[in-house]
């Protein structure tokens, strides 16, 4: 019997994205490999001197609980050494609940919602749909927690008009974001018949249907009266699965980019020969790049560059004496590898593609280049991961739009020009990218971590090769 079995990496990332449908959760599963692995969670608040940093130390924080920086220091590293960077981001577009989400149609009970990011916003319509993200729960301490919710059961749905009302649908599907993009809860005759009414005391009932905060409150096992602010995303019910008839393909939503942050985080655990590093290997998985980046735990903000200022200036137990010009030093021996998805070629529409160059799924992870570096490439960083590939027989492709196309960014031009540091951007291929529901190659996880776990083993060494400055 025919039975076609899909890489191991690949099931780990379906378990992986099926748990975080939100950046918050997939921060915490972030979290969890880290902690396995035997990292120790730190504070940004906190002092990082007085021996916390150690030479093979395995360290991890979070920033607004949507964004997280983890690093390994080498056996042999001194501040003035260089850092080892892979950066990815955390969000993904999707519809987003308003302060204020309560709202009655036609005998509906709907719920508001704004865009976030640049969405394929059809594709969210008839869709089995819920919600997930972060609560804030007052405590009897008076205290309030972070508290991550997911109700998976579906809750919402956002209709389209049947083809009888709109006889024009199948030639131009176009609709209001505002007025008809809203997802249905419930009715409101079902809705009064279970007896969920306003309930004095409850403040988040005067923005919010009763009816959803008492689904919240019963999924976190709080009291209604406990909820005090949220932000909630709506996300599919459908869970990714591996799929193809050879099981060779991922259906699943926010491949962009939870793909690249599991790869990433994946490499950084399972690299070895940490004893011999002089480098301090890190990630960094951002918030917000999907609205530009330009918030307190996006890329542009300063979590990166003020992260990698404190390790500089940081003196590490038993290390030499810190150099006062160590974090300029290091900067200029380290390099940021931006990993965030790739277009792959579509079949369907090949022609949007430039002639000479078409990055197919399960053939490697792909270099991303652009003359007018919206990919912040070089010749420079570009060998140092063809190199790297070369040396291990890792596939590895190039992309560049066509000249009469549009191109899009990433993380890695702005955080290149706010540090001064070279940056290669980098993704593995996907199609429907920004779709509800994305599509990619299983062998492609399993490309994307080996290509990046070599890459924190091999770097610092390989570093030295390059004489450009």
């Amino acid at each position: 019997m025919f039975k076609p079995t899909a890489p191991q990496e690949a099931k780990d990332f379906i378990e992986f994205v099926n748990k975080s449908p939100s950046p918050f959760h997939c921060t915490f599963e972030a979290t969890e490999i880290l902690k396995k692995a035997g990292f120790q969670e730190i504070k940004e608040r906190d002092s990082w001197n007085d021996g916390l940093i150690q030479r093979q130390g395995k360290y991890y924080f979070t920033r607004n609980g949507s964004a997280i920086v983890a690093f390994e220091v080498g056996g042999q590293y001194n501040p003035g050494n260089g850092f080892s960077i892979i950066g990815a981001h955390t969000d993904s577009p999707c519809l987003k609940l308003k302060p204020i989400s309560k709202k009655n149609k036609s005998g509906y009970l709907e719920v508001g919602v704004q865009l976030y990011g640049g969405g394929l916003w059809h594709t969210w319509f008839d869709r089995d749909l819920s919600v997930a993200g972060r609560v804030l729960v007052e405590l009897e301490n008076g205290t309030f927690k972070h508290t991550l919710v997911k109700v998976d059961r579906p809750i919402l749905r956002i209709p389209t008009i049947a083809i009888h009302l709109d006889r024009g649908a199948n030639e131009s599907f176009s609709f209001n974001k505002e007025t008809q993009l809203a997802p249905i809860l419930a009715t409101e005759a079902k809705a009064q018949l279970t007896g969920i009414n306003p309930t004095e005391g409850v403040e988040s009932e005067a923005s919010h249907h009763p009816l959803l905060i008492r689904i919240l409150a019963d999924e976190m096992n709080v009291k209604p009266n406990q909820i005090r602010d949220f932000e909630l995303a709506v996300y599919d019910t459908q869970l990714s699965v591996i799929g193809g008839a050879c099981n060779e393909f991922i259906f699943s939503a926010r491949l962009d980019n939870e793909e690249m942050s599991f790869c990433a985080i994946r490499a950084l655990t399972e690299a070895k020969g940490i004893e011999n590093e002089t480098n301090i290997r890190l990630v960094a998985l951002f918030d917000n790049e999907e609205i530009g980046s330009q918030t307190a735990h996006g890329a542009d903000s300063n979590l990166l560059p003020v992260t990698l200022q404190r390790l500089a200036n940081t003196r590490v137990v038993d290390c030499e004496n810190v150099s006062l010009t160590a974090f300029e030093e290091s900067i200029h021996k380290s390099i940021l590898v931006s990993a965030d998805m790739a277009h792959a070629w579509h079949p369907n529409y090949s022609d949007k593609h430039e002639e000479n160059h078409h990055p197919q799924m399960h053939k490697g992870t792909v270099i991303k280049v652009n003359a007018n570096q919206r990919y912040a490439t070089t010749a420079v960083t570009s060998l140092v991961l063809k190199e790297l590939a070369k040396k291990h027989k890792i596939p590895i492709q190039e992309f560049v739009v066509r000249n009469d196309s549009s191109c899009g960014s990433t993380i890695g031009p702005m955080l290149s020009a706010k540090l001064g540091l070279r940056t290669i951007d980098i993704g593995n291929p996907q199609l429907s990218m920004h779709s509800i529901r994305e599509m990619g190659g299983t062998d492609d996880v399993s490309h994307g971590i080996h290509l990046l776990r070599v890459f924190y083993e091999e770097f610092a060494e390989l570093e030295q090769k390059f004489i450009v400055d």
